[in-house]
């Protein structure tokens, strides 16, 4: 049975916004609020949600560039909160991140060779001559060979600068890798050969992924558990499966019923999720997702719902789940096509 890796246990990071002169005070903003989560060793797990919904927030966190306002992260058995940023370091090394826009994350003025060995001198590998074998053996694993040393960053594509970051951090041998937002801005072509490789390289390296993104065609095919955030909570969670062929929150059917399909000889009309996130520095009472749930309720103002089993290996956050069940099997057009 595979292992617990990392888990989460009520994290909370919260941000104090910075008051001008003469300006009154501001409330915090809690970006991620109490989340309990785990990531089981070889796993995909990815994270879903509308933008600024703290996805990103929370893989700072668990890498340890944000710190936790609340809560425990576990890393391997290992309590990892807490610690001054020297020995935190240390302790997450089995963690690494790829950024969202890898071009940015590479000095423009450095080329990549220069860039990958940097990461291997912060990482610890002091030998030059081990750190050349392993820029060479990570380049050739993420499928670009010995002459990459010598290019700048604006002279790679979007792939090419993916899989750079790639071979950055894997030169590291992290046990898990954060992938934020991999396919952003790649033509669809690039995206299946990223995708692939991502997968090849789970296989080859024994990987764990925590995988954020905001397109659920890319996270139904890529990932073997699901997190749907909104406003700093997790308020769904099951196997791809579960939320792709029976999402219980109403958030979570928004979501998919929001996803662009095409039809043969006709695109479906979108049907946009109604009203605007609220503000997460005055979040409503309650269930933060009642502003804009059509299934709400007065209670739903009133109390904070916690995440419960709906199903083996399904749980989600809301207090009328059970209603909401008789009531789209009454009227199935309510439910998402793509959950049908």
């Amino acid at each position: 049975m595979p292992k617990v890796l990392v888990e989460l246990q009520d994290v909370s990071t919260t941000f104090k916004p910075r008051r001008k002169l003469f300006q009154d005070k501001l409330p915090p903003i809690r970006a991620v609020e109490r989340v309990s989560l785990t990531l089981m060793e070889g796993e995909i797990l990815g994270v879903i949600g509308e933008s600024g919904c703290g996805k990103s927030t929370l893989a700072r966190t668990i890498l340890g560039l944000q710190t936790e306002t609340a809560g425990q992260i576990v890393l391997d058995g290992n309590i990892v909160s807490g610690l001054p940023a020297r020995h935190s370091r240390k302790a997450r090394r089995d963690i690494q991140y790829v950024h969202q826009d890898p071009g940015a994350a590479l000095d423009p003025w450095w080329r990549v060779g220069a860039s990958l060995d940097e990461s291997l001198k912060v990482g610890g590998v002091a030998d030059p001559v081990e750190r050349a074998e392993r820029i060479d053996r990570m380049l050739n694993a993420v499928g670009l060979n010995a002459g990459f040393r010598s290019r700048y960053p604006h002279e790679l594509s979007g792939g090419q600068q993916r899989r750079i970051g790639l071979a950055r951090i894997l030169g590291l041998h992290p046990r898990i890798v954060i992938l934020d937002e991999p396919t952003s801005g790649l033509d669809l072509s690039v995206q299946a050969t990223v995708l692939r490789l991502i997968r090849d390289l789970r296989n080859q390296f024994g990987l764990t992924y925590l995988f954020i993104s905001h397109d659920l065609s890319v996270v139904k095919r890529m990932c073997d558990r699901i997190a749907i955030m909104y406003l700093g909570r997790i308020v769904e969670v099951g196997s791809a499966e579960q939320i792709f062929t029976n999402p219980r929150h109403p958030y979570t059917q928004a979501l998919l019923n929001a996803a662009p399909r095409l039809r043969p000889g006709q695109l479906e009309e979108i049907e946009a999720l109604a009203g605007d996130p609220p503000n997460p520095a005055r979040k409503p009472s309650g269930c933060a997702f009642h502003t804009r749930c059509p299934y709400a309720d007065e209670r739903c103002s009133q109390i904070e719902p916690e995440l419960r089993e709906v199903r083996t290996g399904q749980q989600a956050a809301c207090i009328r789940l059970e209603a909401i069940a008789q009531q789209t099997a009454r009227t199935p057009e309510l439910l998402p096509e793509i959950a049908r």
